[in-house]
């Protein structure tokens, strides 16, 4: 069994360590392993240079001679959550540019748990895959990065950021580009042809990697048929609805959330369709955090995730946030019910319900709370607190290809580690209770990485 790699860590990276040793021994815990199994009282965890070397019960687990003690009475731990539906940058208010947070945002999905991320699109891929290097070398604090491409999307999206593909062979172009300087999956956009859909999926599976998307133009259906991997934020974007659709268009204004408000989830047609993409082993990623933030009469947003953005910034998602509390209209509630029944039906038909928090809309998803948000929005969509926390940790190491080395708390695997004071289980809200975060053995004070990024997400 090879022990993790111990990096150097900076001056600025040690700030935020609490244990660093080399043998630790988490005492007296409740252990949500991360597979969906009831949890474990009075449990000791052993780590071992940055493996799990020992789990089970604390009266018979031998403690090692000279380790680092922890006694953790009242406290759970929970494997590092595994997200999936993350990103570097934050809508600042332009129209045109998205901004990179590049110096918040890893500190903030660290301290909410979140040890393994993938970046479901890139704005500044060169930020991103140089962020992964100092995370990684321990330069800065962080997660474990699974780095993705820079979309790869068709003209008219208006962001000046985002390249506008001219024709299939440029999409291949760009996931062999990005491929050969570090990129680890793809994702493509709203208004991609089938053509271009499918040049990059062949072009991306050539490398062995990955490829999600976030679809329009494109129906569900047609892309599990051309190979794609994932399908992020579920139901609500698929355009397989919309009566009279135009084959590689995406339909005009509202068409797609109409059709999604005016179907049946427990209908055959949706029934129909889940059943072809779970053949076609795709997985789906719940991305509830931020649908929430259009539905009226939500509760507010941590207290701690509004005191993480900058003055001028806060003033820009209240303001939001306010006009949408002022909505008498039930659409978005509606639609956020609909997108939980079929996430619960696409789980009981076997498939793959992956989870991530998309930072992103009007600003009102702050990294770290919102990993944690998604988890309890899971468990209000009628998933099991276990479940839910599968869903986040062990499901998404399992499409990430990484499960035997994180996603669970089992011996031989990376010691990642949420530990939080109470009891999840029983009260998903206790999640939000982080103290220590472990990654590869090495544990982070969780209120400390929070603090740091206190005031000045939306400016760096």
């Amino acid at each position: 069994m090879l022990a993790a790699q111990h990096p150097h860590f900076s001056a600025g990276t040690k700030q935020f360590i609490v244990v660093d040793t080399p043998v630790v021994v988490l005492r007296h815990v409740r252990v949500i392993d991360g597979t969906g199994a009831a949890p474990r009282d009075d449990q000791t965890i052993v780590l071992t240079r940055g493996l799990i070397s020992a789990v089970g019960d604390a009266g018979t687990t031998a403690v090692p001679a000279g380790a680092d003690v922890h006694d953790l009475a009242g406290r759970t731990v929970m494997p590092g959550l595994v997200m999936v539906h993350e990103h570097m940058f934050y809508p600042t208010g332009g129209v045109s540019i998205y901004n990179e947070n590049a110096y918040s945002f890893p500190k903030l999905y660290l301290a909410g748990g979140a040890t393994t991320i993938r970046t479901a699109g890139s704005m500044e891929p060169y930020t991103d895959l140089n962020l992964k290097g100092m995370i990684d070398t321990g330069a800065v604090p962080g997660p474990k990065m699974d780095v993705t491409g820079p979309y790869i999307e068709a003209p008219g999206l208006g962001l000046y950021q985002v390249h506008p593909l001219s024709s299939p062979a440029d999409a291949t172009d760009m996931v062999r580009y990005w491929a050969e300087h570090g990129a680890t999956s793809f994702k493509l956009y709203m208004d991609v042809t089938r053509a271009e859909l499918g040049a990059a999926v062949t072009e991306a599976h050539r490398h062995g990697l990955k490829i999600t998307g976030h679809l329009c133009s494109v129906t569900f259906r047609e892309a599990a048929g051309l190979g794609i991997d994932n399908l992020e934020h579920g139901i609500l974007v698929a355009s397989d609805f919309v009566r009279d659709k135009k084959p590689d268009v995406c339909p005009a204004g509202a068409a797609v959330l109409n059709s999604i408000a005016a179907i049946d989830i427990a209908g055959d047609s949706v029934s129909a369709l889940i059943r072809d993409l779970v053949a076609k082993h795709v997985a789906i990623t719940s991305t509830l955090a931020i649908f929430e933030t259009f539905a009226a009469h939500r509760p507010p947003i941590a207290q701690g995730a509004l005191d993480a953005l900058t003055p001028e910034t806060r003033v820009q998602y209240l303001q939001g946030r306010a006009r949408i509390g002022d909505d008498t209209s039930t659409f978005w509630s509606v639609l956020l019910r609909k997108e939980m029944q079929f996430e619960r039906a696409y789980a009981a038909a076997g498939g793959l319900v992956l989870s991530g928090s998309d930072p992103t809309g009007y600003g009102g998803v702050i990294p770290g709370y919102s990993n944690q948000r998604e988890i309890e929005l899971l468990v209000e969509a009628g998933f099991s607190p276990v479940e839910a926390i599968r869903i986040s940790s062990l499901n998404g190491a399992t499409y990430l290809g990484r499960v035997d080395k994180v996603g669970s708390i089992a011996v031989g695997k990376a010691a990642d580690l949420l530990v939080v004071h109470g009891n999840p289980a029983t009260q998903i809200r206790d999640i939000e209770n982080s103290e220590l975060v472990f990654k590869d053995g090495i544990g982070y004070d969780s209120p400390k990485l929070f603090q740091a990024a206190r005031g000045v997400v939306g400016l760096h």
